[in-house]
C-alpha cells in the first residue's frame, strides 16, 4: 500500500472510525462549577470582627471632643487656574462657623495662585510669616532643626492641607520651619494685608475674628478630648479635683447599608437541566460571590461609612519619597497601639517589596489561616484589588486595629434575618411571572466602624509605578 502525504490526500481518505465530535454526543463530560475571575480573597471581610446590630443602627458613644477644623480643603480647576471653594475657606480654624457666603466669596477671590516646582522653597526658617498657604496639589516637607542640629522633616502635607494659618491675626509671627517642595504642585496663597482690609470694611467678619481670638481655651487632653482633672503626687489633706467623664451630646449612628440584586431562573431551566448540577444553586453561589465582592467595596470606598473616607485627617500621612517604604510602614504603625494588618492594593505591596530589595530588606511572613502573607514588623500586610488607584498611577495603604474591646474598627452585621443563607444574607422567593421566570430577592446587611480615631491610618498618594 502506497502512502500518500498532504492534505488533499486526506481529506480523499474515506472516514473508518467514529469521530470525536460525533462521540461527545453520547458521552457523559466531566464538568466544572461554573468558574468567576471576579472572585478574590476578601481579607478585609475574613479579618474584621464583626458585631451583631440589633436593629438595624450601632450608636458609637465617645468622650467629647474639641474640633479644631483641621480639614480638608477642596478646589475647582478650570484649566491651569486653581480656585478654593469660598465654603470651604470654613476649614481654617479662623474662619470656622462663619457662614457670610458673600465675604467668604471675596476672600477666595483674593487668594493668589502660587505653581512652585521641587525643591523651592516656599518659607524660610525664622523670616517673618504674613500669610498662609493653602495646597491644592502637591507635598510639601515642613523642615525643622532637629534634636541634634540637623535638619529634619517635622511634617509632610499634601492635597487639601493649609499651612501658616495663624499669620492672619499675629502681627509677630514666624515661620518656625522651612516649607520645601518635594513635588512640583500648586498652592493658593492668602496675605495678612488682603485678610485685614476686608477685616476692616466688614463688621461681621472684625466681630468674629475678635470673638476666637478672645474665646477662652477649652480644657482638653492631647487628643482633644475633654480632660479628667486628676490630683497626683499630693500631700496631707490636699483638696482633691472633682471631675466627670463628659460624652458627645450627639453620637454617630451607623445604620446598615444594603447591596441587593434579582436573581432570575427560568422554571424550564430549574426543571430540567438540574444533573449533574443544580443550576439555580449554581445561578445562586455566583451571586452571592458578587454580593460579597460589592459589600468589600463599600465596606474600602463608601463615603458615609467606607474606611478610606472616614480615617480621621490626624492619621492621614504622605510618603516621604513617594514610593512606599519601609520608613513609611514604621511611621504608620508608630500612630496606633496593638496594629493588627495592613490593607494594600497588590501593586502598592509590590512597590513596597521592591523598596525593600532596594534596601537589602526582606519582609517576614506570616502564617493566617493556613496562608502566608508578607508582614513588617510582625503586622500582616493583606492584599486588596478594592482599594482605588488614581489616574496618576497613586493609591493608598491602610494600618488599623481591629475589635470592639480593642477600641479598633469593626464590622457591623444582623445576623438571624429571615430567609438567611449566611449571617446577615438572606433569599427570599418572589414568585414566578407570566413568562415562568422565578425571581429571588439576594441582600445582603453591612456597614463599618471607626470606634476611635487612631485605631485606623492611611498612607495617601503612594507611588506604585517607580521601578528604579
Amino acid at each position: 500500500m502506497s502512502v500518500q502525504a498532504g492534505s488533499e490526500s486526506e481529506a480523499q481518505t474515506p472516514q473508518r472510525s467514529l469521530g470525536t465530535a460525533a462521540a461527545r454526543n453520547l458521552a457523559s463530560t466531566t464538568k466544572s462549577a461554573p468558574q468567576m475571575q471576579e472572585i478574590t480573597s476578601r481579607w478585609l471581610l475574613k479579618m474584621l470582627p464583626w458585631v451583631s446590630v440589633q436593629g438595624g443602627t450601632y450608636r458609637l458613644n465617645r468622650r467629647l471632643s474639641y474640633s479644631v477644623g483641621n480639614g480638608i480643603v477642596e478646589f475647582v480647576k478650570t484649566g491651569s487656574q486653581v480656585q478654593v471653594i469660598p465654603a470651604e475657606l470654613g476649614e481654617l480654624p479662623l474662619l470656622r462657623d462663619y457662614t457670610d457666603e458673600d465675604v467668604l466669596t471675596e476672600l477666595a477671590a483674593r487668594c493668589r495662585q502660587l505653581d512652585f516646582e521641587a525643591g523651592q522653597e516656599l518659607t524660610s526658617f525664622g523670616s517673618p510669616s504674613d500669610q498662609v498657604f493653602l495646597l491644592a496639589h502637591g507635598r510639601i516637607d515642613q523642615i525643622g532643626p532637629g534634636p541634634y542640629g540637623d535638619d529634619a522633616v517635622l511634617r509632610t502635607v499634601a492635597d487639601g492641607a493649609f499651612f501658616g494659618e495663624d499669620s492672619l491675626t499675629e502681627e509677630e509671627a514666624i515661620w518656625e520651619y522651612t516649607a520645601r517642595a518635594a513635588t512640583s504642585g500648586t498652592a493658593l496663597v492668602l496675605t495678612r494685608q488682603d485678610f485685614q482690609i476686608l477685616a476692616d470694611r466688614v463688621p461681621s467678619l472684625r466681630a468674629h475674628v475678635d470673638s476666637v481670638r478672645t474665646r477662652p481655651e477649652r480644657h482638653a487632653n492631647p487628643y482633644g478630648e475633654a480632660a479628667i482633672d486628676l490630683s497626683a503626687g499630693h500631700h496631707g489633706e490636699a483638696v482633691l479635683p472633682g471631675t466627670f467623664v463628659d460624652y458627645e451630646a450627639r453620637p454617630r449612628e451607623y445604620e446598615l447599608s444594603i447591596a441587593q440584586t434579582v436573581l432570575r431562573v427560568h422554571t424550564r431551566v430549574a426543571d430540567l437541566y438540574n444533573h449533574p448540577m443544580n443550576q439555580t444553586e449554581q445561578q445562586l453561589r455566583l451571586t452571592v460571590e458578587a454580593l460579597r465582592e460589592r459589600q468589600e467595596h463599600e465596606m474600602l470606598n463608601n463615603p458615609d461609612f467606607g474606611l478610606l473616607h472616614n480615617a480621621d485627617y490626624d492619621q492621614r500621612v504622605q510618603p516621604h519619597d513617594g514610593a512606599p517604604t519601609p520608613d513609611d510602614f514604621d511611621a504608620l504603625l508608630a500612630m496606633r497601639r496593638d496594629s493588627n494588618l495592613f490593607l494594600a492594593h497588590p501593586k502598592a505591596i509590590a512597590a513596597f517589596g521592591r523598596e525593600c530589595n532596594k534596601r537589602g530588606l526582606y519582609p517576614e511572613t506570616v502564617d493566617v489561616a493556613g496562608t502566608r502573607v508578607p508582614a513588617w514588623r510582625g503586622v500582616p500586610i493583606f492584599p486588596s484589588n478594592k482599594i482605588p488607584i488614581s489616574d496618576a498611577r497613586t493609591t493608598s495603604i491602610l494600618c488599623m486595629r481591629t475589635g470592639e474591646e480593642n477600641q479598633g474598627v469593626i464590622g457591623l452585621h444582623q445576623p438571624g434575618i429571615p430567609d438567611e443563607i449566611e449571617p446577615s444574607m438572606s433569599v427570599r422567593f418572589m414568585g414566578i411571572n407570566e413568562q415562568a421566570i422565578i425571581s429571588y430577592l439576594v441582600t445582603a446587611y453591612f456597614s463599618a466602624a471607626v470606634l476611635v480615631p487612631d485605631a485606623l491610618g492611611v498612607l495617601e498618594n503612594v507611588e506604585i509605578g517607580r521601578w528604579r
